[in-house]
């Protein structure tokens, strides 16, 4: 999608802390961190949200989670939480699927 941040972020058109990249999914820091570590995890390819996902795109969200499992081993991070919000008022505010994921520090349940 042409007016979509995160198409534009991996086009390259908006630059980004780059923590991995592959031909499905790209991996950056997080602007506005919320742990010591914060970085996002999207498909190339525009997905709204979780809403979204079906037979024909859900081998790139399993490529994701291996993609979050292996950069967090490179990190060194052992404990960690993975989120994506879906719709406003659960707090998705770019509308392409992503997955945050936060280390270094506790994590409070509920999450508020």
């Amino acid at each position: 999608m042409s007016d979509c941040l995160f198409c534009k972020i991996v086009s390259g058109e908006i630059p980004s802390g780059k923590v991995y990249e592959d031909d499905l999914c790209y991996a950056f820091k997080d602007i506005a961190p919320q742990a010591p570590t914060h970085f996002l995890v999207i498909p190339k390819a525009h997905i709204g949200s979780v809403a979204e996902v079906d037979g024909s795109n859900s081998a790139v969200v399993a490529h994701i989670f291996e993609v979050i499992a292996r950069v967090t081993k490179e990190l060194g991070v052992g404990s960690y939480r993975v989120v994506s919000n879906i719709g406003e008022q659960a707090g998705q505010s770019v509308p392409h699927l992503h997955f945050h994921v936060l280390a270094g520090r506790d994590m409070t349940w509920p999450p508020g």
